[in-house]
């Protein structure tokens, strides 16, 4: 029994714990993009986009294939409708000799000797396009109309790319200051420890022992504070990347593994505005526009079309007589009252618009002045898209700096405060230098991956005005 149990226990411990590995997730910066472009709402949105718009295609292509329409249709007139004709005696179909007050040349109603009161039709009716030019264009705008969308899923990806990134960023910072807190708190509880024993020893006042305190508890303190905001940095990249916010995630890699050099002249080099994502969307409007006008000049052409009809009719007197055969008659003369006979014919229609009023020509003005107002654009995102990259290489040189500078700042604080705790242990130096030499390193410390984030989120932004932003997370 006792090896059973065991054998339960270690199945049990081990179903646990690769439940906990299935439940747990960990990322690097290219799995979750990778993630977020596969499972982001707004991309599943695009790619919905661009199968509407091949379906589109499709749709637009089928116009000029044959249309074909099937009919059936039985009717019965319970009371058929007079036909109307002069009154002539020497002939015709209606002999009203006997009707008093009745001339020659007087219009009369008389019952339709020519309908039965049952009839059935059955036929199918074919449309074929030989030519229309808004349909040609038509094809060509289909096209455009695609190729729009997927510029727009190229522009959405990058939206995407930009978010995940920032929020992958905050998540890798903040848990490196989680680790320097966890560092920070281990060195002055030591130093803590160190100065109770002192005054215990008669080596250190109170005072001395309660300031370190104060330091070590405001520590404590605000760690509590900074993780749960990295907690919040963590649901927030879930939420980018669209994963499920109930299952656990972490992130993979340091934030050494981040490449931040930039080559300056490289970014400029050869450089064109039909790398960013919004300029290729504009385009594709603008083609898109330009196809609108010359639809409307097409839509003043010809349309030739062919047409045939094909198909049975009968009547009889009613409407069960509809689906029967007097055979006798049929037999006799090859034709009879209820027999369904075959009907066909076939034609070419031309439709020439001659004029509508004026309206096309004011169409046309109208989507000429749409495609102005795009042209128009092309100048407003150039000048939009040149400001928005010297604010990214300035913003990127600026936060180069101030990271050097930072990082310098750190390292000079950190040997301050090791040699000040030296100092303190060998007795040359005070309490109070410790402290201040602490908070700084501290401050410094902060600053510093502040400046560093300032700095990742700054190559962000200078990639997304390059248009390299996707290039890079490649």
């Amino acid at each position: 029994m006792r090896y059973i149990y065991l054998f339960v226990l270690t199945m049990f411990v081990f179903a646990n714990s690769s439940q906990a590995q299935q439940a747990s997730s960990s990322f690097t910066l290219e799995q979750a993009l990778a993630y977020a472009l596969e499972n982001a709402i707004d991309k599943q949105n695009a790619t919905l986009d661009e199968r509407i718009a091949e379906a589109k295609v499709k749709e637009t292509i089928g116009l000029g294939l044959p249309q074909i329409n099937g009919n059936a249709s039985i009717v019965h007139n319970q009371k058929l409708p007079r036909f109307f004709t002069t009154y002539d005696p020497s002939g015709g179909f209606i002999d009203l000799s006997g009707v008093p007050g009745i001339q020659p040349g007087d219009v009369v109603g008389a019952q339709n000797f020519f309908q039965l009161k049952s009839g059935g039709d059955v036929g199918v009716n074919i449309n074929q396009l030989i030519f229309n030019g808004s349909y040609l264009v038509g094809l060509q705008a289909s096209n455009a109309y695609k190729e729009l969308a997927y510029k727009t899923t190229a522009q959405t990806e990058e939206k995407i790319i930009q978010q995940v990134s920032k929020a992958f960023y905050t998540v890798l910072i903040n848990r490196e200051r989680l680790d320097l807190f966890d560092n920070n708190i281990a060195r002055l509880d030591t130093l803590l420890s160190n100065t109770k024993a002192q005054y215990e020893s008669g080596f250190a006042e109170s005072i001395d022992v309660d300031r370190i305190r104060v330091t070590y508890n405001n520590l404590i303190a605000e760690r509590s504070k900074f993780a749960n905001l990295n907690n919040l940095g963590l649901i927030l990249l879930k939420f980018q990347m669209n994963f499920p916010l109930e299952q656990e995630l972490t992130v993979a890699g340091t934030i050494q593994d981040i490449k931040i050099d930039v080559d300056i002249n490289s970014y400029k080099e050869g450089w064109d505005y039909r790398e960013r994502a919004d300029y290729q969307v504009l385009e594709a409007n603008r083609r898109l526009q330009q196809l609108n006008v010359k639809n409307q000049y097409a839509a003043g052409m010809p349309v030739l079309s062919a047409n045939a009809n094909l198909g049975y009719a009968t009547q009889s007197p009613n409407v069960g007589g509809l689906f029967r055969t007097n055979t006798n008659i049929e037999d006799q003369f090859g034709v009879g009252p209820d027999k369904w006979y075959n009907y066909s014919s076939f034609g070419l229609t031309l439709n020439v618009p001659i004029f509508s009023g004026l309206q096309r020509t004011y169409k046309i003005k109208q989507e000429k002045l749409t495609l102005q107002k795009i042209e128009n654009g092309f100048s407003s995102l150039k000048r939009a898209a040149d400001l928005e990259i010297e604010q990214a290489f300035t913003n990127f040189d600026n936060a180069q700096k101030s990271a050097n500078w930072q990082k310098e700042n750190a390292e000079l604080a950190e040997k301050i405060a090791r040699v000040t705790k030296i100092k303190y242990e060998q007795g040359v130096g005070s309490n109070l230098e410790v402290v201040d030499a602490e908070n700084s390193l501290r401050q410094a410390q902060t600053n510093y991956y502040s400046a560093l984030f300032d700095l990742m989120i700054a190559k962000v932004d200078l990639d997304k005005a390059f248009g390299k932003l996707k290039k890079s997370s490649n």
